[in-house]
C-alpha cells in the first residue's frame, strides 16, 4: 500500500508553478490540477484550525466563475473539505463579493476559483477567512502546512481518481441583491438607461437584476459563450470601441460591466468613455462620505488634491495591503473608512448610515457599490459633470505581456542602484527626453518616479502574471496616454538581451 506524500504547501507550490500574488493563489491551469488545488484547500483549512476558524462539521462556501476549468477545480476544493470533515455549501457560480458578502455575514470562510481578468489558460483560488481576505501573514501560514496527501486519491496527472459532483447550489444572490436595494431604494436609478456590457462576466445576470430593482432600465450587450479577459486596467482596444459604439447606437446614459469574477467595475459615460477606476473610486468614496481613504500608490493623486477627506493613506498594489491599513486607521477611529485601488474594485471598511439606513462594512473588492453610488450621485448631472469637479488629473496604465518576472526585477535593479545620484542620472537618461528632471521616487511598490512637472511614470513587476505594468500620470488623458507609450518603448529597449 503506498503511504501518503508528506510536504509543505509552499514546496508543492513551488514544484507545480502556482504562487500566491497581489489575490489568493494563481498559476496555469495545467499547473493547477486537482491535487494542488486539494492540497491549496487542505493547507488553507489546516490553518484555520489554528487559529480557530475551522473544525469538523464546519460550513465552507464555495463559489466560481465561468472559465471552463473552473467547475472541475472547485471539485476538487469541495473534496478537499469533505476530507477535512467540513461540509462543502455550493453558492453557485457567483461574483467574488456576494461569496465574501455572504461568508462574512454566516462568518463561515469561503474560498472562490477564480483568475480574475486574467486569461482562461490560468486561473486560481481567493481564500476568505470567516472575518475577511486572507492577509500576508494568513498566506505565510498556509504556505508552512505541512499535508499529507494520499496518492490513491490522483492519478499520474494530478487529477482525481474519483471526484464526487458539486452540491445543489444554494441561493446567495438574492441577499448581496438585498444589501444595495435596501440602503439605495427602488427608485436609485430610476429614469436612467444602462447599457450591461456583460461578456463572460460571472456577475452579468446578477448585476442586470440589481441595477434593474434599483429603477434602471437595462439593455444587455456583448454577451460571450466564450471567456473573455476583460482587464479594468487596461483595456483592450476592441473594448474600448465597443462602448463608443454603443453610446452612439443606443444614446446610453452609461455603460456598466466588471471583469471575470465581477469584483472589479467598469462604467462609461454618456459617450461611451470609460471612467478610470482611480476616478470612480475617488467619486464613490466622496459620495459615502468617507472620513479616511486607503489606496495603492498607483491611484491618481487626484485623491489628495480633492481636499475632500481628512486623511489618505498609501499602500503596495493589492487589496491584501488596501485591507491591512483599513484596520489599522479603523482601529485608530478615523472612520468612516473606505479604500479604492486603481483597477476600480472598492472596499468598504465601516458601516456606513444615511436616513437611518445601514451598508455594512464588506473589506474585499466589490463592483456593484461604486457603480450605483456614482450613477445615484450622477443622475442630474451626469458622470461628466460629477467628473469636472475633480482635479484635473489623468493617469493610463498599460503593460509588456509575456515579459518574465526576472527581466522585469532586472530593469528595475538597473533603474534603482544603491547610489543615489547614479540611480538618478539612469533615470534622466532614459525618461528626462519625456518628463524633465526627476523629484523623487517612491519604492512602496515597483519604481514610482516623479518628476518636476508633475508626471509620473511607474513601473511595477506584475504579482500574478508574467507581465510588466507601466502607470503614468499627467494633466491630460492624452498627455498620460502618449507619456505612457513613450515610456513603454524606452522599458522594452532596457529589456536584457
Amino acid at each position: 500500500m503506498t503511504q501518503p506524500t508528506t510536504l509543505a504547501l509552499r514546496d508543492l507550490m513551488a514544484q507545480s508553478g502556482v504562487a500566491f500574488g497581489t489575490s489568493g493563489a494563481r498559476g496555469p491551469v495545467e499547473a493547477l490540477s486537482d491535487r494542488v488545488a486539494y492540497a491549496c484547500t487542505q493547507g488553507f483549512l489546516r490553518y484555520l484550525h489554528e487559529i480557530g476558524g475551522f473544525s469538523p462539521r464546519t460550513q465552507v462556501a464555495l463559489a466560481g466563475d465561468l472559465r471552463p476549468s473552473t467547475p472541475r477545480i472547485l471539485r476538487a476544493c469541495a473534496q478537499a473539505v469533505r476530507d477535512a470533515g467540513g461540509r462543502p455549501l455550493f453558492c453557485g457560480h457567483v461574483p467574488t463579493p456576494a461569496l465574501a458578502h455572504y461568508g462574512l455575514g454566516r462568518a463561515i470562510p469561503s474560498l472562490m476559483v477564480t483568475g480574475s481578468h486574467i486569461p482562461d489558460d490560468r486561473n486560481g483560488i481567493k481564500f476568505h477567512l470567516p472575518t475577511g481576505e486572507i492577509l500576508k501573514p494568513d498566506e505565510a501560514g498556509m504556505a508552512r502546512q505541512e499535508l499529507a496527501l494520499d496518492p490513491a486519491r490522483f492519478d499520474a496527472q494530478g487529477a482525481l481518481v474519483d471526484p464526487a459532483p458539486l452540491p445543489e447550489p444554494v441561493d446567495i444572490e438574492t441577499g448581496y441583491l438585498h444589501r444595495y436595494l435596501d440602503f439605495f431604494g427602488p427608485q436609485a436609478l430610476a429614469g436612467l438607461t444602462l447599457g450591461l456590457y456583460q461578456h463572460s462576466a460571472v456577475g452579468r445576470d446578477l448585476l442586470a437584476r440589481i441595477l434593474r430593482a434599483l429603477g434602471a432600465q437595462v439593455l444587455a450587450l456583448g454577451r460571450s459563450d466564450r471567456f473573455v479577459p476583460v482587464d479594468t486596467e487596461a483595456l483592450r482596444p476592441q473594448d474600448v470601441a465597443l462602448a463608443r459604439g454603443w453610446a452612439a447606437e443606443h444614446r446610453l446614459d452609461a455603460i456598466v460591466s466588471t471583469d471575470g469574477d465581477s469584483d472589479r467595475p467598469l462604467l462609461a459615460d454618456h459617450r461611451g468613455e470609460w471612467l478610470r477606476g482611480d476616478t470612480l473610486g475617488l467619486l464613490c468614496a466622496r459620495e459615502l462620505g468617507a472620513a479616511c481613504v486607503v489606496t495603492p500608490v498607483s491611484s491618481n493623486t487626484a485623491l489628495e488634491r480633492s481636499g475632500a477627506f481628512a486623511r489618505t493613506i498609501r499602500t503596495r498594489i493589492g487589496s491584501p495591503h488596501v485591507i491591512a491599513a483599513m484596520d489599522q486607521a479603523a482601529g485608530q477611529g478615523a472612520g468612516p473608512v473606505c479604500g479604492y485601488e486603481a483597477n476600480g474594485g472598492f472596499l468598504l471598511g465601516s458601516d456606513i448610515w444615511r436616513d437611518g439606513r445601514r451598508l455594512a462594512a464588506l473589506p474585499t473588492r466589490d463592483a456593484v457599490l461604486p457603480v450605483v453610488a456614482v450613477l445615484a450621485a450622477a443622475r442630474t448631472q451626469g458622470l461628466a459633470g460629477l467628473c469636472a469637479g475633480l482635479p484635473q488629473r489623468a493617469t493610463f496604465s498599460d503593460r509588456l505581456e509575456h515579459f518574465p518576472n526576472p527581466d522585469a526585477q532586472a530593469i528595475l535593479a538597473w533603474l534603482d542602484p544603491a547610489d543615489k545620484a547614479q540611480r538618478t542620472a539612469r533615470i534622466e537618461a532614459e525618461f528626462a527626453p519625456l518628463a524633465g528632471r526627476l523629484r523623487q521616487v517612491d519604492l512602496t511598490d515597483g519604481l514610482r518616479m516623479t518628476f518636476e512637472n508633475g508626471a509620473i511614470i511607474h513601473l511595477r513587476p506584475s504579482g500574478n502574471a508574467p507581465e510588466l505594468r507601466l502607470y503614468t500620470e499627467a494633466e491630460t488623458e492624452d498627455a498620460a496616454r502618449s507619456l505612457n507609450a513613450a515610456a513603454l518603448a524606452r522599458v522594452r529597449g532596457l529589456a536584457p538581451r
